[in-house]
């Protein structure tokens, strides 16, 4: 087990643990809230293009169902092994049961950088990993999802595989196309759904209507949090890629941006803005940061460093567990992955309610409902948090392994 990944698993474990404390579970349920229910790894031989054949690593985990069918995405990546995929099922369970819906948790992944494969190599491997693991899925079992390295391609041959072998089964995954049964809004609902959390936060914090908002990290998740914090009326005064940063403390076009990116152009060449790295990012003087990039950006090292009021997690566990305590004891107040991401898994229950119901969703009921839910949980981890003297991410666990015992109680299945 990686060190990272031990880090990941144990800062999960912890904030459970401490859920456990707060709320008088007895200590011999601590096992069953905690270990996966079922784990899978397949070794997943494909032929390259250059004629030779390699082996790749694939892995499921299936951490739990009590509260309905595991629910995961799959992660291309050279970091995605066991633990690492063990660690993010774990994070699934309690970010479902957190914002309410009816999944479990689960995780896949695959050690490979799919930037070294062809298209035809990649396909070859997606197809090997769902044939290898097509019987531990299903519609009411085990439904992915795309995640790291991953796609509503990747998710479209997943799909097509499935369907080979049990018949046309477009609920078997979400993020889809939406050619596929893919839902509208799936795309952005990560990001949009941080941005929705965040202007709640900034608001009972007394930061305001218009905040000015560091996003750390880019990609669909980051980019869409801008959008959504722009549209709300909220300044993004900074972004950062994997190449560096960007800098305008009046704000940045982001609709310029967009434009620019999408254009082919690369971010260190785009006119609006100094350049700062992404380590300067972090401290820059805003009202909100979001890290939406990698797990661990914030530690012990950086967070007395950190200006912003509010952090919003949009990444998994940007945020260590030692610069948790710090930012805590210097009064800055963070928004945990297990709410403020949750709002792709929030979308992906949409998706698979459209693919039972055989019923597609207008963007805008799906945008007005992904608000309501991030909504509802926003208020019950806020109101936990004021009511008992505690962190949002203390509430947040404290509410999701609740409901989870609850589940667990009323099923009967330790009777």
């Amino acid at each position: 087990m990686a060190g990272d990944d031990m880090q990941m698993l144990e800062a999960t474990v912890a904030c459970v643990n401490a859920a456990i404390a707060e709320l008088g579970i007895r200590d011999d349920m601590r096992d069953v809230i905690i270990e996966p229910w079922r784990e899978l790894t397949a070794g997943l031989p494909i032929r390259m293009d250059d004629g030779s054949v390699k082996v790749f690593q694939g892995y499921r985990s299936q951490h739990n169902a009590t509260r309905g069918p595991f629910k995961g995405g799959i992660r291309f990546h050279p970091a995605a092994d066991l633990a690492h995929t063990r660690a993010l099922a774990m994070l699934m369970t309690f970010k479902s049961a957190l914002v309410n819906i009816p999944f479990g948790g689960a995780k896949g992944g695959i050690q490979v950088d799919p930037r070294k494969l062809s298209e035809r190599e990649l396909i070859s491997l997606t197809r090997r990993y769902t044939r290898s693991i097509n019987h531990i899925l299903g519609v009411s079992r085990d439904i992915p999802a795309p995640d790291l390295g991953t796609n509503s391609q990747t998710m479209a041959w997943i799909m097509d595989e499935y369907s080979a072998i049990h018949g046309y089964t477009p609920g078997i995954v979400t993020g889809k196309p939406v050619e596929l049964g893919g839902s509208e809004g799936r795309n952005e609902s990560p990001g949009r759904g941080a941005a929705i959390v965040g202007r709640l936060a900034a608001r009972d914090l007394g930061i305001g209507d218009s905040p000015t908002v560091v996003v750390q990290g880019y990609g669909q998740v980051g980019s869409s949090a801008a959008r959504k914090f722009v549209e709300d009326g909220a300044k993004v005064v900074a972004v950062s890629d994997i190449s560096g940063g960007l800098y305008n403390k009046n704000g940045l076009d982001i609709a310029t941006l967009d434009a620019f990116l999408a254009d082919g152009g690369a971010m260190a060449d785009f006119h609006d803005g100094e350049r700062v790295t992404n380590e300067e990012l972090l401290e820059l003087e805003a009202d909100v940061l979001v890290p939406a990039a990698i797990e661990g950006v914030i530690t012990s090292e950086n967070a007395g460093d950190i200006k912003a009021k509010l952090v919003v997690e949009g990444a998994n566990q940007p945020t260590t567990p030692g610069a948790d305590e710090i930012l805590a004891d210097r009064g800055i107040k963070v928004l945990p992955d297990i709410l403020a991401n949750a709002g792709g898994v929030v979308v992906s229950y949409f998706e698979w309610a459209q693919n039972i119901q055989q019923f597609r969703w207008g963007l805008e009921r799906v945008n007005n409902e992904l608000e309501q839910t991030m909504t509802a949980g926003y208020n019950a981890v806020h109101e936990h948090s004021q009511s008992h003297g505690v962190t949002y991410r203390s509430s947040a666990y404290s509410i999701a392994v609740e409901r989870l015992m609850r589940a667990i109680e009323l099923r009967g299945f330790l009777k």
